[in-house]
């Protein structure tokens, strides 16, 4: 149902991502509000492929396409094999050059990747596409004389990313990535009839580099707008955790962790986080922020997000998993119950160690780091505040057996009531 048909009262398409916060600079407002808000429009968002996984720093753009095909407009998904292998600038220094069967790997596991998060099927079906389709066939003359003569150099001269390169050098490869994209919306637009382009708001200078190039070419017109760059107030980088970049990538990032991202989300951030990816409405959302306001503690907005997010990204059981391990290892649930891989990835993230006998419980506390010393793990242990896989643990010389290991190879550790590691025994 496009948002032309909502019910008398309802907030527009553009209305509401007005309201979460998520169109940083537009062509036009009123051209974006026509296109967004009446019938049925293409559009298209690009992702190069720099890595064999997209990361959450992607989302913000896959969930906006999901959103905009769930308001009747037609997405096209451009997984770059042509400008992955050039890379757009960074402002430190040049990008290293993968090779293009590498590339051509990653572009076949991200469209993968992608197929989840729209619909293939129906009036606005979402289409998978590859700019080295058109890109490839191109000599190098016909790129010069078709497309680059549209391009004052003083106006790629004058675009941030490129003038803060100037003094330490930029390659005309990278230079040139402009020239590239540019010519991808114009393709899309001549192909597929694409009248809209979004991105991040570092794109901000290719995305209207298109936009131009179409007109230049006699076509058009076309429009388009970006999203915010997504910080974090404490100010690291966001889609990083102490262990790395989140990846999209089960086998790179484990939904537990994926998870324990979003649930640790800084209170400051998280209703930011909420207007940005989250499908609830905006009464529910306000709900939600009134209560998470009024019991700040019971971090229900996090758990909100973690909970959708997860779901939207690894499936409903993964989902189910990582809620309950993470309720299981602070004891209020049953570690039998978990997976031997959402166990290990949980433990993973808290810290395990591999052992290859296992010490007395003492030494498992010491062995882990949830202690410095023995005499430290003992005092606790007599105090009451060491637990082997959720059970209290009183003798000093206490110890474990083989029986003890769930899945045949894991022990939890927890000192008090939130701190804890894991043991994995090897062979």
């Amino acid at each position: 149902m496009t948002d032309s048909n909502l019910p008398q009262g309802r907030d527009s398409l553009t209305d509401d991502l007005l309201w979460r916060g998520l169109i940083q600079d537009s062509t036009g407002l009123d051209e974006l509000r026509e296109l967004l808000d009446g019938g049925s429009t293409t559009f298209y968002v690009g992702f190069d492929p720099t890595a064999p996984s997209l990361h959450i720093g992607n989302l913000m753009q896959v969930v906006m396409a999901r959103r905009l095909q769930q308001a009747g407009h037609r997405p096209l998904l451009l997984v770059g094999g042509a400008t992955g292998q050039i890379g757009d600038p960074k402002e430190s220094a040049e990008r290293t050059l993968n090779p293009p069967e590498v590339i051509a790997g990653w572009v076949e596991r991200i469209r993968e990747q992608l197929s989840p998060f729209v619909t293939y099927s129906g009036e606005n079906a979402a289409q998978l596409v590859n700019n080295l389709d058109w890109t490839g066939e191109m000599s190098v003359v016909e790129f010069l004389r078709d497309v680059g003569k549209h391009f004052p150099v003083n106006k790629m001269l004058a675009r941030e990313v490129v003038k803060a390169r100037l003094e330490t050098g930029i390659s005309y490869t990278e230079f040139s990535y402009q020239l590239l994209q540019a010519n991808d919306y114009f393709e899309l637009h001549r192909r597929h009839g694409c009248l809209l382009q979004y991105g991040g708001s570092d794109q901000w200078g290719n995305i209207t580099a298109g936009v131009d190039y179409i007109r230049r070419r006699g076509a058009g017109p076309v429009e388009a707008f970006t999203t915010p760059l997504v910080t974090k107030a404490d100010g690291t980088k966001f889609g990083k955790s102490e262990t790395g970049t989140i990846w999209l990538d089960p086998q790179m990032t484990s939904p537990y962790a994926f998870y324990q991202f979003w649930v640790n989300a800084d209170d400051r951030d998280v209703s930011r986080y909420l207007r940005y990816f989250s499908f609830r409405s905006r009464e529910e959302l306000e709900e939600l922020e009134k209560a998470t306001a009024e019991r700040p503690q019971a971090r229900l907005a996090q758990r909100a997000l973690a909970e959708e997010l997860t779901t939207l990204v690894h499936g409903e059981r993964e989902m189910a998993q990582a809620v309950a391990a993470s309720q299981a290892l602070f004891g209020r649930g049953s570690l039998d119950e978990l997976a031997p891989e959402t166990l290990r990835a949980a433990l993973t993230e808290a810290g395990l160690v591999h052992l290859d006998e296992l010490p007395d419980v003492a030494g498992l506390l010491k062995e882990s780091g949830l202690v410095p010393s023995m005499k430290e793990a003992r005092r606790v242990i007599a105090e009451g505040g060491a637990y082997v896989n959720n059970t209290r643990i009183s003798e000093v010389d206490a110890t474990v057996s083989a029986d003890d290991l769930l899945h045949g190879r894991y022990l939890v550790l927890r000192r008090g009531k939130r701190s804890f590691a894991g043991v994995e025994l090897r062979g």
